[in-house]
């Protein structure tokens, strides 16, 4: 009994030894903390040498019939496309600037705004064809998606809807949105997060993709309403603030090539002289009553600190680049009332020549535009509500009364916050690459990919 008892212990007696054999060879092994730490720091320092990690993005090769075809149709001959083909030239910048001889106030030679330095007469909806250039060009771009944090729809929906909206019925006008998320839907790239990790540049208004919601039968199309697309974050030049689309600026004149011009301009605005305390460019809105437009036309007419470009119909100064720009430069403050909605590209222009922006409603910047503009908007720019406005009908003086009442001190660092803005409001030419300064383009990437990450871990 003895002897079976025993021969029955000897394989847990085994199991024991052998097991304590391993856990010694295991345990003399294992790293100390020191080493711990070592490995980490070591892993730590291969993601440190890879400045893309957390920033890869991956584009999608879309059938031309998406991008490319589109923009081919800027000769066609019917509705509002047919003069577009130089408005989208030079890779979606438009025609260079000429020089139109010296400034007749005394300023600097107009020759300063050329081609050559970084000037075109770029269309305000041509952000599509513009963001998919300087994404050819992105440092982090990748081909392996599986390594991407976002995917890169390169979708021309703005020129889509110039090529459709006029003249055609709504199946016409959804049939390239459509078409496009089916194809989006079918590909392995939607399925790792279904689209949630993807984001295109639909470069007008929100509004111009939500024909649905604005219930209007004559009006845009329904890119943004389909299930697709609410997956997606869209990248408008104005933001209807109910969804997934957000807003980036719209393009300027300006298209730097090198960090230098973005300096030089900086420096030509930041000592400019401002002989007016006010300007205004823009149209007024007779049929839209509420529109304080023609007040502030009003207001412009009758102070003699304000100087405007006639933009009524006919009149050409509004559809002149080098004269804008140069009213802008030459003022303190540019007014930036609401128009057809309430963005405007004038906005950008102005900052962009040094000029403190005065707006009337929150959401023509304050509620948008949250990864280019500062979150205490009194730094950059005055608010004066739009109620303010109407209840002063009749005083022609009350917006130069208000901006003249703001000390000079203060005027002097709005200033000077507009021109450290200007980098990140203008998109470098498609064609080179900066440097060092972070352009429009540069900020909405890094605005997508932190959105982006927050959608994924929630």
């Amino acid at each position: 009994m003895y002897l079976a008892s025993a021969v029955t212990r000897l394989p847990l007696f085994l199991v024991v030894v052998s097991a304590s054999f391993w856990a010694g060879i295991l345990y003399s092994r294992m790293p100390t903390d020191g080493a711990v730490s070592f490995a980490l720091t070591t892993t730590h320092r291969r993601a440190s040498r890879d400045p893309c990690v957390g920033r890869y993005v991956f584009m999608q090769e879309l059938p031309p019939r998406f991008n490319a075809d589109i923009l081919a149709g800027c000769a066609t001959t019917e509705g509002r496309w047919s003069d577009m083909c130089e408005q989208v030239s030079n890779a979606g910048l438009g025609e260079p600037l000429a020089a139109t001889g010296p400034d007749p106030d005394g300023g600097e030679a107009a020759a300063a705004l050329t081609g050559a330095t970084g000037w075109y007469a770029t269309q305000q909806f041509a952000l599509d064809a513009i963001f998919h250039g300087r994404m050819r060009r992105y440092r982090c771009l990748t081909n392996d998606s599986s390594a991407a944090s976002a995917v890169f729809v390169p979708f021309y929906a703005g020129f889509e809807f110039m090529l459709h909206n006029w003249g055609y019925d709504n199946e016409t006008r959804d049939a390239a949105s459509r078409d496009l998320a089916r194809w989006l839907t079918r590909s392995p790239e939607w399925r790792r997060a279904a689209g949630r990790d993807h984001f295109l540049v639909a470069g007008r208004t929100a509004w111009d993709f939500q024909r649905d919601y604005i219930q209007s039968a004559q009006w845009g199309n329904r890119l943004m309403e389909l299930d697709a697309a609410r997956n997606m974050t869209v990248l408008v030049v104005e933001s209807s603030m109910r969804g997934n689309d957000m807003a980036v600026p719209y393009p300027t004149y300006f298209h730097p090539r090198t960090d230098a011009q973005v300096r030089d301009w900086q420096k030509r605005i930041r000592s400019a002289s401002r002989p007016w305390l006010m300007s205004f460019v823009g149209a007024p809105r007779p049929d839209a009553p509420r529109n304080i437009r023609s007040e502030v036309i009003a207001q412009c007419n009758g102070s003699p600190k304000c100087q405007q470009l006639r933009c009524a119909n006919g009149a050409t100064q509004c559809h002149a680049p080098a004269d804008i720009i140069r009213l802008f430069r030459r003022s303190v403050f540019c007014l930036q009332p609401p128009g057809d909605s309430y963005t405007r590209r004038s906005a950008f222009d102005a900052m962009l020549a040094g000029c403190v922006p005065v707006f009337f409603h929150p959401s023509s910047a304050y509620l948008q535009y949250v990864w280019h503009l500062p979150k205490d908007h009194a730094r950059y720019s005055v608010f004066i509500p739009e109620d303010q406005v109407r209840a002063a009908a009749g005083n022609v003086s009350f917006i130069e009364e208000t901006l003249s009442r703001i000390p000079p001190a203060t005027v002097r660092e709005m200033q000077a916050e507009v021109v450290r803005l200007v980098p990140g409001l203008v998109y470098a030419d498609p064609r080179h690459t900066l440097d060092t300064v972070k352009d429009a383009f540069d900020l909405a990437v890094q605005g997508v990919l932190r959105k982006l990450t927050d959608t994924l871990n929630n």
